[in-house]
């Protein structure tokens, strides 16, 4: 299987411009192109926007996927990784069985959109035989790691005590080595870094206490973590991110710092609203906070992201870089895969000019 490998390109950048690398780590697409323009908005874009609320520009082929794309029975197909291998894209997608419980199924395109093919087993399965995963895995990111030579897939492990982080090791999407449960429950939106800091790994989690915000830990070995730090709090009071945030897909390495596209929660009397936003972290240390916009970039309004098992829900854990766009995959109500597109110097405009 051909593999992409990271491009390694620094540009000075001048004042007022953004030149973002070709390299991303959720997904890891390295033919984006390096870019040097000026922090504004498209007219394009501004045209597009004139009747939405976000960001993103959903496709017209939303939903890509729904349990009617499977080739077995199931309640709910959503909250998909992403991985460009330059030939294909793969989605692993979480799809919720009607016990309740969930897997993760590699899907294939030969250009992200359509056209996908589901494999014909579960890359992970909650009846393989490890404990820690026994009621599902869910909700997984994927970053290539050039020092191992392999994608190391970041997931939830539903335990019989509530939700943990597992990680695991593939170079081909069709087996598996698993590293084991590294943190315990309750935790959950994990999604690491393509590289060390200081020679240890990062990775960003949510854990259930600190009121739910998103915070980084460290290790040498993808085992043992520690040294934990609060990156993005849930700003609280009216914020459209008020209750709880969590890391979307792994951070995107610009040479602005590491852009993090995420999701927050407010509870409203009609119950939580999720929505996608975005915030920049330093990029040689990523406890620091250095930007983050105010409002949300990607939020339920179509019917499909209104009305499913969890209303008013886009939730993403994966994304590809074509060109100078960022393609995010996301779940719509619990219920089916969507894609919506945006430009990297247009999201970048969004949390440079809301800095923190």
């Amino acid at each position: 299987m051909e593999k992409q490998t990271a491009a390694k390109v620094c540009v000075n950048p001048t004042p007022g411009s953004c030149i973002v690398r070709a390299s991303v780590s959720s997904g890891y697409l390295t033919k984006g192109k390096i870019m040097s323009e000026q922090l504004r908005t498209s007219p394009e874009l501004e045209q597009k926007q004139a009747n939405a609320q976000g960001l993103f520009i959903r496709s017209s082929r939303n939903p890509l996927l729904s349990v009617k794309d499977l080739p077995y029975q199931a309640n709910a197909v959503f909250n998909a990784a992403a991985a460009d291998l330059g030939h294909e894209v793969i989605l692993l997608l979480r799809v919720e069985t009607c016990s309740g419980r969930s897997h993760l199924i590699v899907a294939r395109s030969k250009d992200g959109v359509g056209g996908w093919r589901i494999d014909d087993r579960a890359l992970l399965h909650p009846e393989d035989g490890y404990l820690y995963e026994a009621s599902g895995v869910e909700d997984c990111r994927v970053t290539w790691v050039d020092e191992l030579d392999a994608w190391v897939l970041a997931y939830v492990a539903y335990t019989g005590q509530g939700p943990g982080v597992a990680l695991a090791k593939t170079q081909d999407f069709q087996t598996v080595e698993r590293l084991g449960l590294v943190i315990p429950p309750d935790d959950k939106n994990a999604a690491l870094f393509p590289c060390r800091f200081n020679g240890h790994y990062a990775m960003l989690h949510r854990p259930s206490v600190g009121g739910g915000s998103v915070w980084i830990s460290y290790s040498p070995d993808l085992v043992f973590w520690g040294k934990p730090s609060m990156v993005v709090p849930a700003r609280g009071g009216p914020w459209w991110d008020a209750v709880r945030v969590g890391a979307g897909p792994s951070p995107i390495e610009t040479d602005d710092g590491w852009l993090l596209i995420y999701h927050g929660v407010k509870e409203v009397a009609g119950g939580p609203i999720y929505r996608m936003g975005a915030a920049l972290l330093d990029r040689n240390d990523p406890t620091k906070l250095i930007g983050r916009a105010r409002r949300w970039l990607l939020g339920p309004e179509e019917d499909y992201e209104r009305n499913g098992d969890a209303p008013n829900v886009v939730f993403s854990s994966g994304a590809i870089v074509r060109g100078d766009e960022v393609w995010l995959y996301y779940g719509a109500a619990d219920y089916s895969l969507c894609l919506a597109k945006a430009r990297i110097q247009d999201i970048l405009a969004a949390v440079k000019c809301e800095s923190v």
